[in-house]
């Protein structure tokens, strides 16, 4: 389950490190049509940043375990509402820059298509006004929370702090990963998904 501002093609390069695996990607709709695959075996939910948080509310029952890689349970207040509030004043003016500087800023230069500024709007408010923490104290089965240590968008205290109420909860983090971790090291990612679903198992 991928963040804001992305969709399914966030994870091709990790896919390509885990060719024994059967996966299926969600799309959340930011550029075309959504396209949400509901399980129909038992699974584990990798879901980056945003994609956490709809993991969480979603509550899958075949899910047997969570990894959230640069993911959340709470956006704000460890991000600022204000930096949020600012972020949808300037979307609603010009939604393809503000998303092009989002993910520039996140480490990801690549053109930015044509984009459903609707969907994205929502889950700027959702980033905003959410609170799945209620969500990770009542989650059943392991949560990984996998963070870049050099994350430009999530601050050290939030990263620290994230799933806090989750029962069964182990941390790891990057000493250079920033906020696309899957992304710049997809290897790093599948080996920690692998000993994670060992454990699970």
């Amino acid at each position: 389950m991928h963040g804001w501002g992305f969709d399914a093609g966030f994870w091709t390069k990790l896919i390509a490190e885990l060719p024994e695996w059967s996966v299926r990607c969600d799309d959340r709709g930011y550029f075309g049509a959504p396209d949400i695959p509901e399980p129909d075996r038992p699974c584990i939910i990798v879901a980056h940043s945003f994609g956490a948080m709809r993991a969480l509310s979603a509550s899958p029952g075949q899910c047997r375990g969570l990894v959230a890689i640069n993911g959340f349970d709470r956006f704000t207040p460890g991000v600022s509402p204000r930096i949020v509030d600012r972020t949808i004043a300037r979307f609603d003016s010009d939604a393809t820059t503000v998303l092009a500087d989002f993910r520039r800023g996140c480490g990801d230069d690549s053109p930015v298509g044509p984009v459903n500024p609707a969907r994205l709007r929502q889950d700027l408010l959702a980033l905003r006004d959410m609170d799945c923490t209620t969500h990770s104290a009542a989650w059943r089965t392991p949560i990984l929370s996998l963070q870049g240590g050099s994350d430009p968008l999530l601050p050290t205290a939030m990263r620290e702090e994230v799933f806090a109420a989750a029962r069964l909860l182990e941390r790891m983090t990057h000493p250079e990963g920033g906020h696309l971790l899957a992304v710049s090291d997809a290897p790093y990612c599948a080996c920690a998904i692998r000993a994670f679903a060992r454990h699970v198992e």
